[in-house]
């Protein structure tokens, strides 16, 4: 959604009638998540993808008929279906995908403002009825309990209330998912299939250490949609204009600043000073923090002695088993650029639960079904 916001928001804005096209669920190997967004507009304009091309030609028609009148609908797509195989999703899995449209001046509001709050970050979650006892395309907004009530409805106050709870809990931790339910909300029920789509702020990456090693990272990190901070106490190195592409740069002690910011279960930690007064301090600090991530520069003989230091300030080993040093896979890189990469990939692996092998060498599912819910 998020790579396609500023045209969609403009379509809204301008009250151009659209119909999107959502991955409600995957099944084994496709090519994108839950969440992912076509869209198309009454000129017949697309933009986004649901499947990075093996269907959207099948699926822009669905759009339009959608489009036209025709009313929401699920459709599916897979390798064992022999018409989704004609239309080209050879990579193995299959998709389920909810087209659904905007067209009222009403629904075009509802929409934009949904597009508003994701834009500025602010965590909301979108509950809408697949199937069952409720009507399909049915939707209910839901902010965090702090922040206002719910847009919409799906069709019951029981309904509505036990997915409000639910959904709250999800954008809590970011996930997105299908849930099922009583026709009245009723738990252990499956009379109503609800997609839970969940837009929580990017998660952040804080880097440490304002070297060359660090610009590369940062730009990376923004690359792959993390909300970057780069720290370091350092006035004459913690510059706006060293690092361009960073959301924040801060100039304080690191492990100060690291305990007085917001760090959560997605949160990527890169220490790149390897320098001990600085690191001693920072990776206390970081072990202390549930961060997803926490990778750590320097040769082996330095982790090596950084973590005897560790040990002797109290860290025990299962919390030094969390620290990813030296930071990154092996690739060979040689440039900050190179060595950025490398980190960057074992952010991935780390998250995804890949090997980091190459793919050529091993059988199975390409994409890897687990793990968190991240930037899209």
């Amino acid at each position: 959604m998020r790579d396609i916001l500023p045209d969609l928001r403009s379509r809204c804005a301008d009250g151009v009638p659209l119909a999107l096209a959502t991955v409600v669920a995957v099944h084994g190997s496709a090519p994108r998540d839950p969440g992912a967004v076509m869209a198309v507009d009454a000129a017949g304009t697309v933009v986004g993808s649901v499947s990075g091309g093996c269907v959207e030609g099948d699926l822009y028609e669905v759009a339009r008929e959608v489009l036209a009148g025709a009313g929401p609908r699920v459709v599916a797509y897979g390798i064992s279906d022999d018409e989704a195989f004609g239309v080209g999703l050879t990579c193995g899995g299959t998709i389920e995908v909810l087209v659904r449209r905007y067209v009222s001046a009403a629904e075009l509001a509802d929409l934009g403002a949904l597009l508003d709050l994701i834009a500025d970050d602010r965590p909301v979650a979108e509950a809408t009825v697949l199937s069952g006892a409720a009507e399909t395309g049915a939707r209910l907004v839901v902010r965090p309990s702090d922040a206002g009530s719910t847009t919409g409805t799906l069709g019951s106050e029981g309904l509505d209330a036990a997915v409000t709870d639910d959904a709250r809990g999800l954008l809590a931790q970011g996930h997105t998912t299908i849930q099922w339910y009583g026709a009245h909300g009723q738990r252990r029920m499956q009379e109503v299939a609800v997609f839970i789509r969940t837009y929580a702020p990017p998660p952040r990456m804080l880097v440490f250490g304002a070297i060359d090693h660090a610009a590369a990272t940062a730009r990376i990190g923004s690359f792959l949609g993390y909300r970057v901070t780069v720290c370091d106490a350092r006035p004459a190195f913690a510059t706006r204009e060293r690092f361009p592409t960073a959301d924040e740069v801060v100039r304080a002690w690191p492990h100060t600043y690291l305990e007085s910011t917001e760090v959560d279960a997605r949160t990527v930690i890169c220490v790149l000073t390897h320098d001990p007064k600085f690191d001693v301090p920072l990776l206390l600090a970081a072990l202390r923090t549930p961060a997803a991530y926490i990778g750590v520069m320097g040769s082996r003989r330095t982790h090596h002695d950084r973590l005897a230091r560790l040990r002797e300030a109290g860290a025990d080993e299962a919390a030094l088993a969390r620290l990813a040093s030296p930071v990154g896979l092996d690739l060979g890189a040689r440039t900050p650029e190179e060595a950025a990469v490398s980190i960057a990939a074992e952010v991935i692996q780390h998250r995804w639960g890949g090997t980091g092998r190459p793919l050529g060498e091993l059988t199975g599912a390409i994409h890897h079904p687990g793990g968190p819910a991240g930037p899209r």
